[in-house]
């Protein structure tokens, strides 16, 4: 069954100031994490893709683990101020009534069954950010295995728009994020097919549907730096529409935009 928001939440991109890449915005702390309609859907989806397909959703370097748990940390203080979540010494209730167990030594799988953002850990290793770790339980065309241990460059390198200048700009932007200022940035995608467990390889990119698809996906992409560690944590709640449910607005800017590369990254 398919699990849509009965609207977009997030469209930066209706602004055409806000389509040039990256197109990064302040965010205030407190709005870092989101609760939309869909919340009790995509997240019986994610506690079925842990239990399910862990090795698919979830890796963590060895080095990560102190990033990791700073990263649950942070997400637990959030929770505590968030409705609708009840925080406890060893559990966390959730909106729609779920109680999860809090496991230190497993803090991305806990953290990913807390709320619908995907979460992963981007650390400075010489001079670029990689990918130590991640809970990604709705991927859009990648596959974190490949992307692993990852820099920044390597991630994007299937994405055609991800040239020198744009990598230049995107670690500069990294180096630059203060832990009491987190950034944020949206992409919408069509597609013709609503799943959120969606990853693809390298070799096989996601081909783009005709007629722009029946479907809107656009991300919410956020970069919020953990104080003690350093790493940015790069956040992405994900929203899925039917094309007719988008605003009269937001379908005039979709229907401006350029059509999307062959291959998509993170």
């Amino acid at each position: 069954m398919a699990i849509l928001q009965s609207r977009l939440p997030f469209a930066l991109w209706v602004d055409p100031r806000q389509r040039r890449l990256p197109g990064i915005q302040p965010l205030a702390p407190e709005d870092w994490l989101l609760v939309d309609d869909a919340f009790a859907a995509q997240m019986a989806e994610r506690d079925r893709l842990i239990a399910t397909r862990p090795r698919e959703v979830h890796a963590l370097l060895p080095e990560a683990m102190p990033a990791a748990r700073e990263l649950l940390a942070r997400l637990l203080a959030e929770l505590r101020r968030s409705p609708g979540y009840a925080v406890g010494a060893a559990s966390v209730t959730r909106p729609d009534g779920v109680t999860v167990a809090i496991e230190a030594d497993r803090p991305l799988l806990t953290a990913g069954r807390l709320g619908q953002a995907d979460l992963c850990l981007m650390e400075r290793r010489g001079d670029a950010h990689v990918l130590t770790g991640a809970i990604l339980c709705f991927p859009a065309g990648w596959t974190l295995a490949e992307k692993l241990g990852r820099p920044l460059v390597r991630i994007h390198a299937p994405v055609r728009e991800y040239d020198g200048g744009l990598a230049a700009r995107v670690q500069r932007l990294f180096d630059a994020i203060r832990p009491e200022q987190p950034l944020w940035r949206v992409n919408v995608l069509a597609y013709a097919e609503p799943a959120l467990f969606a990853p693809r390889t390298e070799a096989d990119p996601r081909p783009n549907p005709s007629g722009r698809g029946a479907f809107v996906r656009s991300e919410r992409q956020c970069l919020l730096r953990l104080p003690d560690t350093g790493a940015v944590v790069f956040s992405i709640h994900t929203a899925v529409v039917r094309r007719g449910n988008l605003t009269a607005e937001q379908e005039a800017a979709f229907a401006e935009l350029p059509p999307a590369p062959s291959r998509e990254s993170a």
